[in-house]
């Protein structure tokens, strides 16, 4: 598979000026990921965050040092949502290797916050990690457990020589996250790992889900 990011180089990041007087990346349409057009931020000489709207399960960059992330739920044995779309694309060989992920309680192979990794079968990337978010309503720190769930990926995401990831909306469908303190979440730790990967993407299905993210990029890079 000819390297998605070779025929799509992300554009350098000039710098603007913002309202307080400060300078930022400025935002440049870009294409790529499987996706088409997004939004492009510099985390870093050699690493930028996208983001884009569409359908994470037809995301890719060259099929083996790419990978999306999997909301998923403890069991990890598939469900609805994002988690039933990436089932379905890559096939019933991910949900074999799901089962096949030990158990650290009853019922759980993936704690909330926590992270792991599979194959992606017949989807185009080379992996799936696959993390747990909190229920909004439910867990007593939310924010904690939400960050936990993104860094966790990127850590394992890292540690499987990952140079592209791309990452749904966690939490924010029957979850009930709120979009803006969820952006804020995910953006803000895709800073802490700017040197680590070379894009870092955010692929949302609504456009409420990306006009927050967006807004929040802006503010945060």
């Amino acid at each position: 598979m000819e390297d998605e990011a070779a025929r799509n180089p992300a554009p350098p990041a000039s710098v603007s000026v913002d309202d307080a007087g400060g300078t930022r990346p400025s935002v440049s349409t870009v294409a790529g990921g499987g996706l088409g057009g997004g939004e492009c931020f510099e985390l870093s000489p050699s690493g930028v965050l996208k983001l884009q709207k569409g359908d994470i399960t037809k995301w890719f960059v060259d099929g083996s040092t790419d990978a999306i992330v999997n909301a998923a739920d403890e069991q990890m044995l598939g469900g609805g949502g994002v988690d039933g779309a990436i089932h379905r694309a890559a096939g019933p060989e991910l949900l074999e290797a799901c089962s096949k992920v030990p158990e650290v309680l009853p019922g759980v192979r993936c704690p909330t916050g926590e992270a792991r990794i599979t194959q992606a079968f017949r989807l185009p990337v080379s992996h799936v990690i696959h993390t747990v978010g909190p229920i909004y309503d439910v867990d007593k720190h939310p924010e904690v457990s939400l960050g936990n769930a993104y860094r966790n990926s990127l850590r394992l995401a890292k540690e499987n020589n990952v140079q592209y990831i791309a990452f749904p909306a966690i939490s924010c469908g029957v979850y009930g996250y709120p979009y803006k303190e969820a952006s804020r979440i995910a953006v803000s730790t895709a800073k802490e790992f700017s040197n680590d990967f070379k894009e870092v993407h955010f692929v949302l299905f609504s456009d409420d889900a990306y006009k927050v993210w967006l807004d929040s990029a802006r503010e945060l890079l």
